[in-house]
């Protein structure tokens, strides 16, 4: 199937250029150049991936990205021509995956979509094994530790039936660790698997969002019992 990649980019050129690099790559590109615009595009067309310019006319870049966070989990590589750390640190607050400061290669841009396509492509692979895995009943798309239920096929978390409001990376997250119950996994190969070795960030967006889930599923977070560190090693999920 090809994958669909939608490009949101007010600088003509520059979208054009990305458009054409894309689609000689195999992709099924459209374009826009407003925020507004870009956000009833990205429901319609259902993105497998979205490249996302920070400075637009009618939704910026950031506001667009929250908003879509909220209805899709797409994966968001947002663009800017700003290299303040600050920026950085908003788009990635806001949900964005990855992110570019202008001027950029292509080589290293196509590099980089094609390696978050993969990581797609991972995760939905292996919610398919864990699926599979389970007994074929109304509870196969469940994975229950407990009064802590993830429900792959809606990609819910539950505690005692009531729902979470996770961020797309937190629920990732938190699926990935439960897969690999009980073995110790280290923030270097939770990144390389949730981020991608490319990522611009540290081993510390990995501490970060370990707290978040902690405040969310924990008893408590200060002494927590199903994310546990490892000292010197990483992080094991108990359940």
């Amino acid at each position: 199937m090809t994958e669909k990649i939608l490009v949101v980019e007010d600088e003509i050129p520059l979208q054009e250029t990305l458009a054409y690099n894309l689609k000689r790559q195999g992709y099924d590109v459209q374009t826009c150049g407003d925020g507004s615009a870009a956000l009833e595009e990205a429901r319609t067309f259902a993105p497998d991936l979205i490249l996302l310019d920070v400075m637009l006319p009618g939704l910026d870049g950031f506001e667009l990205c929250r908003i879509l966070r909220q209805e899709m989990n797409t994966p968001v590589l947002m663009l800017t021509a700003r290299d303040d750390e600050i920026d950085r640190v908003v788009g990635l607050e806001v949900g964005a995956d990855d992110y570019m400061t202008k001027p950029f290669s292509m080589r290293e841009l196509l590099a980089r979509v094609k390696a978050m396509l993969r990581r797609v492509r991972m995760m939905r692979e292996e919610a398919r094994k864990t699926a599979e895995a389970q007994p074929e009943t109304s509870l196969a798309q469940l994975l229950t530790f407990g009064n802590l239920v993830l429900d792959m096929g809606r990609r819910e978390v539950r505690i005692n039936d009531q729902v979470l409001a996770f961020k797309p990376k937190e629920y990732e997250l938190l699926l990935f660790l439960a897969q690999h119950r009980g073995q110790v996994l280290t923030r270097e190969f939770i990144l390389e698997r949730l981020w991608g070795w490319n990522f611009i960030g540290d081993s510390r967006t990995v501490d970060v969002h370990i707290r978040w889930l902690r405040e969310k599923i924990e008893a408590n977070p200060a002494i927590p019992s199903r994310i546990i560190t490892v000292r010197g090693a990483g992080y094991r999920f108990d359940g």
